[in-house]
């Protein structure tokens, strides 16, 4: 039997589509760039779509090929993993908008052959789940044994639930939200406005140039606090002085907290776009899944035979348990199965990437019932 090349590591599929965005206009043709761990079952009903996070890509258990490190959630995809190639077809797909290999502003317009920069289409969290849609097509999967995201990457497991009811069998949301709220648009604002004062970035005209690596930088330390929490940040590093034993009387970086910061957003600039991180971040704040449906959360769901799993941890103050429980208090409104469970961790947002034995434990319990 031939091999499917459409399946496998680094794989990129440019699709006719078109793309029909919440803005009204169309988007085609789409690149969508992805990876596929595991193969399909006979009937094709083992595959499990994989959503990154806002700085995440398709590269969830193999090796970055630009930072040479190992994928953001081997601890969660992998052989004995919860989700293990042995079991599952595991597909992950960087969203549309993002920098490493889909349509993106970074992306060349066939058109004009120049890279879109900010004459790319403004696109929404449904935009990204319909373009992944198109490539669920292309690989021939009609359902999804379940659709898995934490952060970001949660807001698309409910919009493909939402969009594609008949599609999904099981969703599993992971410290995310329905909607943005007040403070998420504020502080993504404080990161767009960095790089759009960074003079490097020339209104998006920057490719072939050097880009607003500055801009981005600030924008990249200034998200990464909301992604900790107070409590772990002490613990971590207190008011520890870096590298020296009284404090400078100037502007270095004279605390340890300083120089973690520093570190995270210049280490951010070699991977990731500063278009992308504006388009993405835009997408985030128009996100609310009840606006469509009068502003009634449970209405996008009504109906649904999907079975969900949502998880929050009780030091996640981006998206805290109060966004998790409205999500399941709609699901109950519309009759839905659904299981919740708050866990406690000390390292705030980013818990749900990190070494979290109970969350491993309730994600295996959930897919293996579905299985069943």
């Amino acid at each position: 039997m031939q091999e499917d090349t459409r399946f496998g590591l680094d794989k990129n599929a440019r699709l006719l589509g078109p793309v029909r965005l919440d803005s009204g206009a169309e988007f085609a043709p789409v690149d969508i760039a992805y990876e596929t761990y595991g193969a399909l079952n006979a009937d094709k009903s083992n595959a499990i779509l994989i959503c990154h996070a806002l700085t995440g890509d398709q590269y969830v258990a193999s090796t970055h090929p630009v930072t040479g490190k190992d994928g953001w959630w081997t601890r969660m995809v992998g052989a004995g993993k919860p989700i293990d190639p042995a079991r599952h077809c595991i597909i992950s797909i960087n969203v549309m908008g993002s920098c490493m290999g889909s349509s993106g502003p970074a992306s060349i317009d066939p058109t004009t052959g120049e890279a879109y920069a900010m004459g790319f289409p403004v696109i929404t969290i449904p935009d990204m789940v319909r373009a992944q849609a198109l490539l669920l097509d292309h690989l021939g999967i009609e359902t999804l044994e379940a659709v898995v995201g934490g952060s970001m990457g949660g807001m698309q497991a409910l919009s493909w639930a939402a969009l594609y009811p008949e599609r999904v069998k099981s969703a599993v949301v992971i410290a995310s939200t329905a909607r943005h709220s007040a403070q998420n648009i504020a502080f993504h604002e404080v990161g767009r406005q960095a790089i759009m004062a960074d003079p490097r970035w020339n209104n998006g005209a920057y490719y072939g140039h050097e880009a607003p690596s500055s801009g981005l930088a600030v924008a990249r330390m200034a998200a990464h606090i909301t992604y900790l929490s107070e409590a772990g940040l002490t613990e971590k590093f207190g008011r520890r002085l870096q590298n020296r034993d009284a404090k400078s009387f100037g502007f270095d970086a004279d605390f340890q907290v300083e120089s973690y910061l520093r570190y995270q957003g210049l280490s951010f600039v070699d991977r990731f776009d500063a278009n992308s991180y504006l388009y993405i971040t835009r997408a985030m704040d128009y996100f609310d899944l009840a606006e469509p449906h009068d502003g009634i959360l449970a209405r996008a769901f009504a109906g649904t035979k999907t079975r969900f799993c949502l998880i929050s941890f009780d030091s996640d103050w981006l998206y805290p348990t109060a966004e998790s429980r409205r999500i399941v208090h709609a699901l109950n409104a519309a009759g839905a199965a659904v299981s919740f469970v708050e866990l406690s961790s000390p390292f705030g947002h980013d818990a749900f990437l990190l070494e979290a034995p109970e969350m491993n434990r309730i994600v295996d319990g959930f897919l293996r019932a579905g299985e069943q």
